[in-house]
């Protein structure tokens, strides 16, 4: 008797697992067996990295706890204003708090104003806070209202992104997730800290550059010769781009204080930071995006050429690149235009305000910056154009002879 049920379960589990592997099989039916096995390392690699420490502290301290609060009433006496929108003094607010080890129970929390719109934040009944817990044992000493707590609208925000993705490219989507978790997590675990430690900027952030643009195009584009010829017309644009950001970044003689938030760091300790050439290094980091984009466009298009007129000969399908990128550029050093010039959308609405003279606004080290960085990033654009249609033509008519 025992031994006909060790068969009937052998059987079911047996059924369970082809089931399984059937699903699995049918869901990457199509799939080459060795871009599986390529987008498999890489999610080896991202749980490695998301797991691997910064090396830098994060600032939590024994006593003291993080945790998800509801504001249920608020105190506004000691608050005052010396413009409308502008608050001095402090807030008091009266909070629940929702997880953590002190879930259920209330506490009031202070929130102080700095009279700066960009930092101060101002809480009413009913709103979610992420506030720092100081306790004693089981007591609460302090509670510190930081800010208005968003991140189940961030998760939901990306959930919808990621589910469209999903349904629109299916493997490609999935693959393209990947490749969006890689560059943040390579961002915030290898470039920051290996930044921060003082390593050379322009190296270590062309180093970056080169290993996720050229990650990213094999992930999405597949291992084949279309994703080599988009990454090496990537990657030239890239070195082009760094050269002319390298050269005009000294010539234009501004310093690297000019971008937001770092002259806090040298005052956080870390003065022998080299704030220029990081400054540089932000001029190819910023159009790399575009530049992949750029390379991957130009390559699918010749490869479709190739695939319907195989016939094709080399030169008629560089030709057919030449033409695609001509039409892509016209738009692509538009688009970094737009991208640039939106965060400092308001700075122009100041200078229009105060009728600042246009050979002054040129002239200032932020709008000196932006243009270096739109003129040098259309430069890479331009060059990756050329350089992608030749690599294509050769690589993709060279695939098709053989």
């Amino acid at each position: 008797m025992r031994s006909n049920l060790q068969l009937l379960e052998a059987i079911t589990l047996s059924s369970k697992t082809s089931a399984i592997t059937g699903y699995i099989s049918a869901r990457f039916r199509g799939i080459p067996p060795r871009e599986l096995a390529f987008n498999l390392l890489v999610m080896i690699f991202i749980i490695i990295l998301a797991l691997m420490p910064t090396g830098f502290p994060t600032n939590d301290y024994p006593d003291s706890v993080r945790a998800v609060a509801r504001v249920l009433e608020v105190n506004n006496d000691n608050v005052f204003s010396t413009i409308s929108f502008v608050f001095q003094g402090e807030q008091i607010c009266k909070v629940e708090i929702l997880d953590g080890p002190f879930k259920g129970q209330q506490a009031y929390a202070n929130n102080r104003f700095n009279g700066r719109l960009e930092v101060d934040k101002v809480f009413t009944a009913g709103d979610k806070a992420l506030v720092v817990i100081d306790y004693t044992g089981q007591t609460i000493r302090y509670v510190t209202m930081i800010d208005h707590y968003r991140i189940n609208l961030e998760a939901f925000l990306f959930g919808i992104f990621a589910l469209f993705l999903l349904l629109f490219a299916r493997w490609t989507g999935a693959k393209a997730l990947l490749s969006f978790l890689l560059t943040v997590l390579m961002i915030w675990k290898l470039l920051i800290p290996l930044l921060l430690k003082g390593w050379n900027p322009i190296i270590i952030s062309l180093f970056f550059v080169v290993a996720t643009t050229t990650t990213i195009l094999f992930m999405v584009g597949g291992i084949n010769r279309k994703s080599m010829a988009a990454a090496l017309g990537s990657l030239a644009g890239t070195l082009l781009t760094t050269i002319m950001a390298i050269v005009f970044g000294e010539s234009f003689k501004i310093h690297g204080a000019v971008l937001p938030h770092s002259e806090t760091l040298l005052y956080a300790g870390y003065a022998n930071l080299n704030l220029t050439e990081i400054l540089i290094a932000v001029v190819f980091i910023a159009s790399a995006g575009a530049l992949m984009d750029l390379a991957i466009d130009i390559a699918a298009a010749v490869n479709e050429v190739v695939e319907k007129n195989p016939d094709i000969t080399t030169a008629e399908a560089i030709h057919c690149g030449f033409n695609v990128g001509r039409t892509v550029v016209g738009t692509m050093t538009t688009t970094l235009l737009f991208a640039y010039t939106g965060g400092y959308i308001a700075l122009l609405m100041v200078f229009m305000a105060q009728g600042t003279p246009v050979v002054n606004i040129l002239n200032l080290k932020y709008v000196s910056k932006e243009i270096m960085h739109t003129v040098v990033g259309s430069l890479g654009l331009v060059a990756v154009a050329p350089f992608t249609a030749i690599s294509a033509g050769i690589l993709l008519t060279k695939k098709r002879r053989q």
